[in-house]
């Protein structure tokens, strides 16, 4: 009886489903990176959009503080409408700078 030689030896299969398993392999590899890459965009969009927040809170609070800090006059003593105003309008140009600085960030996609 006569032996015939496989066409294809065991050990080239074998090498040939290595190499098809690591092209899967490497294909998952970068759309896990992908979906990860994804995310972090994501949490840095996050991120950004906080610290608008806690910036405009912050400035929004400091701009109050200015309105309200002062000491208390005494009861003779004339009240300022000059000194509210001006304090006034230190609180309004705060948030108007606030909400102008806020709308004019480029928005990235």
């Amino acid at each position: 009886m006569s032996e015939k030689k496989p066409a294809v030896s065991p050990l080239k299969l074998q090498k040939q489903l290595l190499v098809a398993e690591s092209e899967i392999n490497r294909a998952r590899l970068l759309q896990e990176w992908q979906i990860v890459g994804d995310g972090l965009y994501q949490l840095a969009d996050q991120a950004r959009s906080f610290n608008t927040l806690a910036t405009s809170t912050v400035s929004l609070v400091a701009g109050l503080a200015a309105l309200t800090s002062g000491e208390a006059a005494p009861a003779t003593a004339k009240f300022s409408w000059f000194k509210k105003a001006l304090s006034g309008a230190r609180l309004a140009s705060t948030i108007w700078l606030m909400f102008r600085s806020r709308g004019a960030a480029p928005e990235k996609k």
